[in-house]
């Protein structure tokens, strides 16, 4: 009997040797039948996790982010040990102890499938093999693709540390609502940081790895919560919590809530500028390896930017009328906050404009229904501007009566006003747009393509061609002066017919705004008033060929600008940056700069792979002063991305956002160390600078000037122009300092009137105060100084030329010095032929 079970046993071992020895080969057959497609693991030492493209401001306050995902790649040092035991229990309890196959696990997921007659649903994969399968291969479940999960876990737990595998798995694996990683998933589902996390917290993280999509913190609370509780059992049978704090977990509500990565700075017309930039120079890559857009962008100018420009379309918008609820929604009978939640859920806020629902009116006042269940009354104060709108330059009479304006069922907005009650309001539809840049570099400071980005993407501050009207004047009256025309030079103000074909009457007459007339004026006065009829007379003595080329030098293309008279009032076709670009010049002392918004990119390590080196005006530098070269037009390529004159202002689709209008990326000197300045192109004469600012000066400061308003602030280094065109289409401020040019537009995108009356002064020149008055509080004064070769003369006020200082009629001007000479010969000229008149009269 001891022979027969020896022999059992000899063969028994026999068999199971031989098993041992089928099985190795087996595992080597399928190793040498897979190992062509098992992967390098080396990449891994150096992997780069995909991350978002940020855009921040010169202060590095977010703007945006653009990627497909949300990750923020965290070392093994910056994991709490509470989290990385938290997964380590709901994943793979005995990750630090197996060779990256568990085969115990392996086991049971096979006695599994042959139990279930086939069915693959339990993987048993390890977190190694989870690595694996992630970053080398597809989720299909195959006996094939998991043979080579194994195989290749095998060869990372022989190339990778333990921790580096778990570092790995904790940035890659996606946590669900585009979150990957545990850094990600805690910053969107609570708004913390990994080392503020609480433990029923990590163990909720650590619970959305199996299912993400539809086990995670929002999706299904319940089915959450209850395998939250079963990782937190997990946690205590390992002893890595204490009963005390498994108790207090496990009875924690979830508190998780959609947490986006805070915007701090309201500027999506720059940010999306900058993402096409940013492919434009990285490629693809540019939104998934981490890079950071630093721009130009002012933080605190963007918000006073903002906050200007909604309060000044808002005002506009009142002052034309209330159009009627948004939209009316039929309320349930009875109905309650949830029927109230319903019916406002597909109403977002729109630029600070919040949605709400009247649920009850009366004569005195109405009950409105917010988002977050809050019950609001607006009386009749609240919407004492909503005379029904009739047209845009009609309303009717003033509300007397709460119900006449609201009821029950309309959709409405409102909005806090600076005392925090709340308002009756309506979304604008006229638009508005304004840029503002330094004029030493060109660089943008803030920029607002239109009232809201998510209802219109068409950026109207760079990509608009609309009508300049008399903002485009300074640009003429420069010309002018370069042709020997002086602040005192007479134009007479008068009515004048020329031919033009496409009149009906075959004559073209233009007229002042006003319809009045002063007779003979000096520039200065013209200016001041914005008199159409001196700005034609003196475009057709200088030539609109001449001033044409000339207005090159401001950076218009040529195809931009009308080559006729009508040039005079403002026909060109001109973006917001366009004009805040023209203006500049007069702002810097004479030299064309290039619009850019972004200064620097850093890569994800925080090292720059690109700096910008912008033309600068750099009057003072050593460089400027050896230049030594006379103003010259600038060179053709500084005016090939100008608005052509046949461009529309309708919103185009959304890819036509890649256009970036005047802007361009200036040289990159990121490997080169410190650079010396480029120069800006000098385009005209200090001296020509001086006296059109002089004048611009006064637009401001004299009680007759169209921007007289702006005296409001103040200051006397502001200099700027009015805009308005026919039928008030386009209103326009365009204004600066030394320190910086900012223009503002107001207009429909399809071209309607503003309504009579709504000038530059009165539509687009508040927003230009409001902003500067934030932009500019506390700051010094800085404007050009006279330069040398201007000096300063007593002249008439009725002829403009030389006087005494004794006659009461005198008053001082300021002259090229060249100009002089001539102005006292034609003084003496005009003297003797008066003498003459008088003689002959006596004979």
């Amino acid at each position: 009997m001891s022979r027969f079970f020896k022999a059992l046993l000899r063969w028994l071992l026999i068999l199971g040797f031989s098993g041992l020895l089928l099985i190795a080969a087996a595992i080597g057959v399928a190793y040498w039948l897979v190992s062509p497609r098992i992967p390098s693991v080396d990449v891994l030492k150096d992997y780069h996790m995909q991350v978002p493209l940020r855009v921040v401001s010169t202060d590095g306050q977010l703007i945006a982010t653009f990627g497909e995902t949300r990750r923020v790649p965290v070392s093994m040092d910056q994991v709490p040990d509470m989290l990385k035991h938290a997964v380590l229990s709901a994943e793979d309890a005995d990750f630090y102890q197996h060779p990256g196959v568990d085969w115990r696990g392996v086991m049971r997921a096979g006695l599994h499938v042959l139990a279930s007659g086939g069915n693959k649903t339990q993987g048993g994969s390890t977190i190694t093999q989870q690595v694996a399968r992630n970053f080398f291969l597809s989720p299909e479940k195959l006996y094939s693709r998991k043979l080579i999960e194994m195989f290749i876990a095998l060869r990372m737990e022989s190339t990778l540390s333990k921790d580096q595998i778990l570092e790995l798995y904790l940035n890659k694996m996606f946590l669900g609502h585009r979150s990957y990683g545990v850094a990600a998933a805690a910053e969107y589902y609570y708004g913390k940081r990994l080392d503020q996390l609480d433990v029923a917290q990590c163990a909720a993280i650590a619970s959305t790895f199996q299912l993400p999509s539809a086990v995670n913190p929002l999706t299904n609370t319940q089915r959450l919560v209850a395998r939250r509780n079963w990782v937190l059992g997990q946690m205590l049978e390992h002893r890595y919590i204490n009963r005390a704090q498994y108790d207090q977990a496990i009875n924690a509500p979830d508190n998780a809530t959609p947490h986006e990565q805070p915007i701090q700075v309201d500027a999506p017309y720059l940010a999306e500028m900058a993402r096409l930039q940013a492919l434009d120079r990285l490629g693809n890559d540019a939104l998934t390896e981490g890079y950071v857009v630093k721009t130009t962008l002012v933080s605190t100018r963007q918000t006073a930017a903002v906050a200007a420009v909604r309060d000044g379309l808002a005002i506009y918008d009142h002052r034309h009328g209330w159009r009627g609820p948004e939209a009316h929604e039929q309320l349930p009978p009875n109905a309650g906050d949830a029927d109230y939640v319903n019916l406002l859920s597909s109403y977002m806020e729109v630029a600070g404009l919040t949605p709400g629902l009247v649920i009850a009116s009366s004569a005195t006042e109405a009950s409105v229904f917010l988002p977050g269940k809050l019950v609001i009354k607006l009386d009749l104060k609240a919407m004492d501007w909503a005379r029904p709108y009739v047209n845009e330059s009609r309303t009717g009479a003033a509300p007397t009566k709460v119900d006449t304006v609201l009821k029950p069922g309309d959709v409405i907005r409102v909005v806090r006003d600076d005392k925090g009650v709340w308002q009756l309001t309506q979304i604008p539809k006229a638009q508005v747009a304004l840029v503002s840049l330094d004029p030493e570099s060109g660089a943008i400071q803030s920029l607002i393509g239109g009232f809201n980005f998510q209802r219109s993407k068409f950026n109207r501050a760079v990509m608009a061609a609309r009508q300049p009207g008399s903002s485009f004047k300074p640009f003429i009256y420069s010309a002018a002066f370069e042709r020997g025309y002086t602040p005192a030079s007479i134009i007479n103000d008068t009515p004048i017919a020329l031919p033009d074909p496409s009149q009906p009457n075959g004559l073209w007459t233009p007229s002042n705004d006003d319809g009045k007339f002063s007779g003979p004026i000096r520039l200065r006065e013209a200016l001041i008033e914005s008199k159409n009829l001196v700005s034609v007379r003196l475009l057709d003595a200088i030539g609109v060929r001449y001033t044409r080329d000339y207005a090159t030098r401001f950076g218009f293309p040529p195809d931009a600008l009308p080559n006729n008279l009508s040039m005079a009032l403002g026909t060109a076709s001109v973006s917001p940056l366009s004009m805040a670009r023209g203006f500049a010049v007069f702002a810097n002392g004479g030299y064309l700069v290039t619009p850019y918004f972004i200064s620097e990119i850093d890569d994800r390590s925080g090292k720059p792979v690109y700096v910008a080196n912008p033309a600068r005006a750099c009057a003072d530098c050593s460089e400027r002063l050896l230049q030594n070269s006379p103003p010259a037009p600038p060179p053709a390529n500084m005016l090939t991305n100008g608005v052509s004159a046949s461009s529309s202002n309708a919103p185009a689709p959304a890819a036509s956002v890649a256009m970036a209008g005047e802007t361009a990326l200036p040289a990159d000197v990121h490997n080169g160390g410190k650079a010396p300045p480029v120069l800006a192109p000098h385009v005209i004469d200090i001296r020509n600078d001086y006296l059109v600012t002089s004048l611009m000066k006064d637009v401001i400061q004299s009680p007759m000037g169209t921007g007289y308003a702006a005296k409001a602030l103040n200051r006397n280094d502001l200099a700027g122009k009015t805009g308005s065109t026919n039928d008030h289409r386009d209103a326009w401020f365009v204004g600066f300092n030394g320190d910086q040019s900012t223009a503002v537009w107001v207009g429909f995108d399809d071209f309607s009137s503003l309504g009579k009356g709504e000038f530059g002064a009165k539509a687009a020149l508040p927003i230009w105060i409001d902003y500067e008055g934030e932009v500019l509080k506390g700051a010094p004064e800085k404007s050009l100084p006279m330069p040398p070769g201007i000096t300063s003369m007593a002249i008439s006020r009725e002829n403009g030329l030389p006087t005494a200082q004794v006659d009461p009629d005198a008053m001082q001007e300021i002259f090229k010095v060249e100009d002089i000479d001539r102005l006292h010969n034609q003084a003496t000229q005009q003297q003797q032929s008066q003498d003459q008149q008088q003689t002959n009269d006596i004979f």
